[in-house]
């Protein structure tokens, strides 16, 4: 018997030190992989999250959340991460979409577009072709996010992605970071209440600045940032431990403190102050201006084309970019979140309509912006009428992001808002750059399969008779008669 049990605990003893090794060899393995940000900074427990995600098709009835998480749910996230790594995916067995909600459904044609007929989308050229103007070679972008909101590798990640996927990318409110410029792509410099990067000592904005950021031949337009989704009527806010030095140089502000933004331009207060800022960028930079803005209602938009007729076409800004306010990728206090300004479906159509009631839409080009991460979102948003959509979450999932919401926290277990480099060093901007390119890719890529299937010959020929509206008691609303 005791030579059993002494035979037992030799196996034992042996199973212990294989599974240790075992172990081992996986903790080496992660911690010198460049591939995952998660299995890098967590080593061997992140592997954990990937046999939940894999087994949770199978216990999918028992626990059945695909669409179910908030603000974004399993299945898109799902498609970001695949599409972002080139990987499978189509699906078997049905939607998992929850059809008791209303939803946009596009009108496929009975004769759909062959490939051998089907074009390219053309350019759609931002600003007047005697003036300052640039021809973005595609229609989804990468929108606002600021280097101190995301860490540096994240930032060099979207750089190099931008220039592989010809996008633009906007510097976001924090100024502009040797990090956009490094990949070589085209760069969309914003200019929030804070005036960051182009700010006088005072606060105020700073001609000289201004002419040396336009000196960069890759800065190809301003943006004028009113407010954003997340937040409408709050200024920015950057926590004094995301601070460092580097990014209170490019800022202009004191390092460890808070870098707070107000919650307007001091000197934008009007429809005339807004259009006279428009004009002095414009003039002192030589590039296209525009603004960007959540909305509760259109009436200040319909205002605004009526000040343009008023103070001459050489004050209309080149573009206007549209936030939704069901929230963006900035740290705000929920009361805004939830409650301020309207989401995209409510908003976008209308702004489109104040532009061509007013002969307006052909010279100010529509951005849209906020939670279109997915083709079906960008080709409604195209069928309203916008010119161009850019989305900033879908990009950061195109990162590593698991949705932490740790992004105010310096914590972010992926890399992607966090300046702590340890985990930093799980990002690598060169592996990253890639997958930010091909998720790009890939909504183009199906953006334009749903033109085709609706019989068009590419996705800018998208219009408001391709989609509809389908309610939960049967109605169905054609898009082209939305009010």
């Amino acid at each position: 018997m005791n030579e059993l049990l002494h035979f037992i605990a030799h196996i034992v003893t042996l199973v212990f030190f294989i599974l240790l090794g075992a172990l081992g060899a996986l903790y080496w393995k992660d911690t010198h992989q460049s591939e995952s940000a998660l299995r890098r900074n967590y080593p061997v427990l992140a592997h954990f999250r990937y046999a939940f995600e894999s087994l949770g098709v199978f216990f999918r009835q028992y626990f059945s959340m695909d669409r179910q998480e908030k603000p974004f749910n399993r299945s898109e996230r799902s498609w970001v991460y695949r599409s972002s790594k080139n990987v499978d995916k189509t699906m078997s067995f049905g939607s998992t979409k929850d059809y008791s909600s209303p939803q946009i459904i596009f009108i496929n044609s009975p004769f759909p577009t062959l490939e051998k007929d089907a074009l390219p989308s053309p350019i759609t050229r931002i600003g007047l072709d005697s003036g300052p103007h640039y021809d973005p070679p595609s229609f989804f972008n990468i929108s606002g996010m600021s280097y101190g909101a995301l860490s540096r590798p994240a930032v060099q990640a979207l750089s190099h992605g931008a220039a592989i996927g010809r996008l633009w990318l906007n510097t976001g409110e924090g100024g502009l970071s040797p990090y956009h410029l490094e990949g070589g792509c085209d760069i969309v410099m914003q200019i929030g209440t804070a005036k960051f990067g182009v700010r006088n000592k005072d606060g105020s904005l700073s001609t000289t600045k201004l002419k040396e950021i336009a000196s960069h031949p890759q800065v190809k337009m301003f943006e004028i940032k009113l407010s954003q989704g997340a937040k409408p009527g709050k200024g920015g806010v950057l926590p004094a431990v995301k601070v460092n030095g580097e990014i209170a140089h490019i800022r202009g502000i004191p390092e460890g403190k808070d870098a707070l933004s107000p919650n307007r331009h001091e000197d934008i207060g009007s429809l005339d102050e807004l259009l006279d800022m428009v004009h002095r960028v414009r003039l002192i930079t030589q590039r296209p201006v525009g603004f960007k803005t959540a909305l509760g209602s259109t009436d200040w938009i319909q205002a605004l084309c009526e000040k343009i007729h008023e103070r001459g076409i050489e004050f209309a800004p080149d573009f206007i970019t549209i936030d939704g306010g069901d929230g963006g990728t900035g740290a705000a206090p929920m009361a805004l979140m939830d409650s301020v300004a309207l989401p995209l479906i409510n908003i976008l159509h209308r702004v489109i309509d104040s532009l061509k009631k007013h002969q307006l839409k052909e010279r100010i080009k529509v951005v849209s912006s906020g939670r279109l991460i997915t083709p079906p979102d960008v080709a409604w948003a195209l069928c309203t009428g916008v010119d161009f959509v850019t989305s900033a979450r879908g990009f950061m999932f195109s990162l590593g992001c698991i949705q932490a919401m740790k992004c105010d926290k310096d914590t972010c277990p992926t890399g992607v808002t966090t300046h702590n480099p340890v985990l930093q060093k799980g990002l690598n901007p060169e592996r990253k750059s890639v997958r930010v390119a091909q998720y790009a890719a890939q909504i183009q890529h199906d953006v334009e399969m749903i033109a085709h299937s609706c019989g068009l010959k590419n996705a800018r020929e998208l219009s408001r008779q391709n989609a509809l509206i389908t309610h939960p008691s049967g109605r169905i609303e054609r898009l082209d008669r939305k009010s």
